[in-house]
């Protein structure tokens, strides 16, 4: 088995092939085996190609917001700690209001939301 750096999708998609074995084998290959060390540098290589031609989008803020909502189960009123008033809240996720940099501090210590996320708002 020998590693080939991916300079094309033609690569790319072929490392994608060899990692698909792996994947689709009863269990992983033991980490301390060649195999095992093979099948670490072929993800990593994956993972950079696709960093550098799939880079993923920071996600929007208010939407970052609404996702953490859903996934607490928390309505407007338990963000009013972190935003103000519940108008305020409303205004904020329609997006007629700008988040402040403390309602940014607070979302981030409230929701656990990273602040460059909120920041891009």
């Amino acid at each position: 088995m020998t590693l080939h750096p991916i300079r094309t999708e033609a690569d790319y998609r072929a490392a994608l092939a060899r990692a698909e074995a792996f994947f689709d084998a009863p269990e992983e290959p033991d980490p301390d085996s060649e195999e095992g060390a093979y099948f670490e540098a072929l993800i990593t290589l994956i993972e950079a190609w696709e960093r550098k031609h799939y880079p993923v989008a920071p996600p929007d803020p208010i939407e970052a917001i609404k996702f953490r909502m859903d996934q607490a189960g928390l309505g407007v009123k338990d963000l009013e700690p972190m935003i103000g008033r519940s108008n305020r809240v409303y205004e904020v996720l329609a997006r007629t209001r700008p988040l402040t940099l403390a309602m940014i501090r607070r979302l981030h210590k409230g929701l656990g939301i990273p602040a460059d996320v909120l920041i891009a708002a």
